[in-house]
């Protein structure tokens, strides 16, 4: 019964992704003086589960439910994508103004993954009779 639980599963990724993004963003921060330097980013977490192809699906226990035609997936492990901008005249294309905008971004989807899981654990000890 708690051998497979999507929504732990689905808390997971989320905070796996926020490490990934998070660690792309301060590569490219650190590379902020660099001559040359081309930043990366990671698709978002929404683009990434969508995209994905696995077995989450949304489940349909009526007929009047929203039907499954964009049930996505847990996200496939991303690869850095090439940032479009202009480059400064040394040929480096970091903003880390952008850059500090997607930290922050990441550190609330970060954020949303460990409330996910501490309340899906806070659920599975309620229906185990045990007190938070």
């Amino acid at each position: 019964m708690f051998e497979r639980l999507d929504v732990l599963r689905q808390a997971q990724a989320m905070a796996a992704h926020a490490a990934a993004r998070q660690s792309a963003i301060a590569r490219n921060i650190a590379n902020a003086d660099t001559p040359g330097y081309r930043p990366v980013d990671l698709p978002t977490f929404a683009e990434a589960w969508r995209t994905a192809g696995t077995d989450f699906a949304l489940r349909v226990t009526r007929s009047g439910h929203v039907g499954t035609a964009e049930a996505g997936g847990a996200p496939a492990e991303a690869r850095p994508r090439p940032v479009p901008g202009a480059a400064s005249p040394n040929g480096n294309g970091v903003s880390v103004e952008a850059e500090m905008m997607k930290a922050a971004e990441v550190r609330h989807q970060h954020d949303l993954a460990l409330s996910i899981y501490q309340n899906a654990l806070g659920v599975l000890r309620t229906s185990l009779g045990r007190p938070r």
